[in-house]
């Protein structure tokens, strides 16, 4: 298929496509065998993979200090409901409060350092395990076994270390640093709703980068060589829609399928079901919106060359919740074959990695994605 260049992603605009400009697009796409391009090569220094000190600054200057997605709000369903797990190499828990508010913590009790919190669930208090010291859901000292053993402590100056959190388009972010904003989301849509259900999650860890690992789903331009028997029948090859929003970013795989909505008039065309949207929500989540699920992946790096994959499923359908768990691990049990071999292909790339056969690797204008995101780490580390 020859691919003419249609230049210009939109970089920074203010909104993005609706379902009837994503359609035309694609659909133009498709008449004239083109895909969205950007406007420049991009050679990523290689060192920038498996140098540690570059490693460190990214947890610290960028992990650490934006608002990162943390976990879908659906995930915190109730008063009490909790996730415990580390964010950029800090333990954290987040929970739902009595008063219905989110909040973060370090999770680290205020004696002796004992996590005070494991994997999820709902509780009533946080009690650590070592000692029986026990905290409030908002994060206060309630009660200290053998308190005459502690003279003059002040339990209020000893409540859990509170970090920032913030809900927003369904996601809850979480910040460790005490000031800065988060990265802007206006211009993208309630990216999981409030009637999605959360029926899985799960942590895999991936021996790569965490960005090789992110890299691999910001373009087509692989499809149909990675997956010939899985994506690539029902999609397209190298045909794909590339949208900005501040450092965010949107990537549009098409099914063929598409093509049914050239006779649907234009105010009635839903892509959903016709297309695959791939969000990067800057620095380290993606959400994944299929016909039938929906996935909220956030990548903890681990070490310079190893990920933890922690990933959160949603249904989409609002309707029965039987048929919406149905349709939506039928969907999930297909992409996974697909994802069991973008895992295999980015492994390999960090096995590379120490080769010294490459400088740099080059992203060309098919990868605009990445290369965005590559700009808009590199505009982090330098603040």
């Amino acid at each position: 298929m020859r691919h003419d260049l249609v230049r210009g992603t939109m970089r920074g605009m203010a909104a993005l496509l609706n379902d009837h400009e994503i359609t035309e697009r694609v659909l133009s796409h498709i008449a004239n065998r083109s895909t969205d391009s950007g406007d420049e090569l991009w050679r990523e220094p290689v060192e920038n993979y498996r140098s540690q000190q570059r490693f460190q600054a990214e947890i610290d200057k960028v992990l650490r200090r934006s608002f990162a997605a943390f976990c879908p709000s659906a995930a915190l369903s109730e008063p009490g409901s909790f996730i415990a797990r580390e964010a950029a190499g800090t333990p954290i828990v987040v929970v739902r409060g009595r008063d219905g508010v989110v909040r973060a913590f370090h999770n680290v009790c205020r004696h002796r350092g004992m996590r005070i919190a494991a994997d999820s669930g709902c509780a009533n208090a946080f009690v650590c395990p070592y000692h029986g010291w026990t905290y409030e859901l908002d994060g206060r000292l309630r009660h200290v076994p053998h308190a005459e053993g502690f003279p003059g402590l002040d339990k209020q100056d000893h409540g859990l270390v509170p970090l920032r959190a913030v809900e927003s388009h369904g996601m809850v972010f979480v910040s460790q640093a005490p000031t800065g904003a988060p990265a802007p989301l206006a211009g993208l849509p309630e990216l999981i709703g409030k009637d999605q259900r959360l029926y899985a999650s799960s942590a895999r860890v991936t021996e790569a980068n965490w960005k090789i690992v992110l890299e691999g789903f910001l373009e087509g331009y692989h499809i149909r060589v990675t997956h010939p028997e899985t994506f690539f029948p029902y999609g397209f090859d190298n045909l794909n829609v590339i949208e900005h929003v501040g450092p965010h970013s949107r990537v549009t795989y098409p099914f063929r399928r598409i093509e049914k909505l050239a006779a649907v008039p234009p105010a009635e065309r839903r892509v959903m079901g016709f297309v695959t949207f791939v969000y990067h929500i800057f620095p380290n989540a993606l959400i994944t919106m299929l016909s039938n699920h929906t996935n909220l992946l956030v990548l903890e790096p681990l070490s310079v060359d190893r990920t933890n994959v922690v990933a959160y499923s949603l249904t989409n359908w609002t309707g029965d919740p039987a048929e919406a768990l149905e349709a939506a691990t039928r969907d999930a049990n297909f992409t996974e074959i697909g994802a069991s071999e973008d895992r295999a292909i980015v492994s390999a790339i960090q096995r590379g990695v120490p080769s010294n056969a490459n400088e740099s690797f080059v992203f060309g204008r098919y990868e605009s994605a990445i290369v965005h995101f590559h700009r808009s780490l590199g505009a982090a580390l330098a603040q």
